[in-house]
């Protein structure tokens, strides 16, 4: 079989936590569209009282059975792969799966309060004004500085590395091209392990219609590329509708931050295909 980035996709949701499909659902749609290797990714676990609901529960035995039972549905078929989307709040350990990415949605401030990057302008606006006096690319830079943390756990992927772009189009609350920001960004880059870790270009934030471009920007890929890194496609796909969505606007990303190849997981280990 030719392999195509487009035969992975292992950034996706289902009803196990917010996606808006059930796991049988998103795999039929997964398998239709050409995928062979599907990672199911659900949230994991965090102690943040609005997030009840939308992430799995702490106890994931359920939730780890289902996905191996539809391994063995899809068997000579389709690999189904046991993953976990782990945040740098999560309150269980990614241990026990395929893999797991690594991403950031939260900032915490001493007020015990939980900031969510991704949630709207409300939540942005309390986040800077609250923890950052007003000062939103320090926002930016707390973001980063989890962004930091998460990648000293060494993830397989590091997930949607500058998501706090998400709300920001047209510089709506910060300057995206300021050294400030721009310096916060690279540090962060600079905290992943190229051995240890794939870079994921996301384009969740493209299908869901608050981007165009998809995560990360393109200094970013170029800076990765230049130390050595590897990437790999995803559609952090929330419906079974997106499950490959933009992987062609992804794989011109690449190739324009001088990138030839893509990573595809698959239960025998990462492979590489051309773009």
């Amino acid at each position: 079989m030719s392999l195509t980035p487009a035969a992975c996709s292992v950034h996706t949701h289902t009803g196990f936590c917010d996606g808006k499909n059930t796991l049988a659902e998103m795999a039929a749609a997964a398998y239709a569209a050409g995928v062979r290797y599907y990672g199911v990714s659900c949230h994991a676990h965090t102690p943040i009282p609005a997030d009840e609901g939308a992430v799995l529960p702490r106890d994931m035995t359920a939730y780890r059975r289902v996905v191996l039972n539809l391994r063995a549905e899809y068997a000579g078929r389709m690999e189904v792969l046991l993953g976990l989307e782990w945040d740098s709040q999560s309150d269980v350990e990614p241990v026990g799966f395929d893999y797991w990415i690594g991403s950031v949605h939260y900032q915490k401030g001493g007020n015990g309060r939980f900031y969510a990057a991704d949630w709207g302008e409300k939540q942005f606006i309390a986040c800077r004004d609250e923890l950052f006096g007003g000062d939103a690319l320090a926002v930016a830079e707390g973001y980063f500085r989890e962004v930091c943390r998460v990648a000293a756990k060494k993830p397989p992927i590091l997930g949607h590395l500058d998501l706090i772009t998400k709300l920001n189009a047209g510089n709506r609350f910060f300057d995206e091209a300021a050294p400030r920001y721009k310096a916060a960004a690279l540090a962060a880059l600079h905290a992943v392990d190229p051995a240890a870790t794939l870079l994921e270009i996301n384009t969740g934030g493209v299908s869901r219609g608050y981007r165009t471009e998809p995560y990360p920007a393109l200094f970013l890929l170029e800076e990765w590329r230049r130390m050595g890194g590897r990437i790999i496609l995803t559609s952090d796909a929330h419906s079974a509708d997106t499950v490959v969505y933009g992987y062609g606007q992804s794989a011109a990303l690449a190739k324009a931050a001088g990138f030839a190849k893509s990573t595809l997981l698959t239960l025998g280990g990462p492979v590489e295909c051309a773009l």
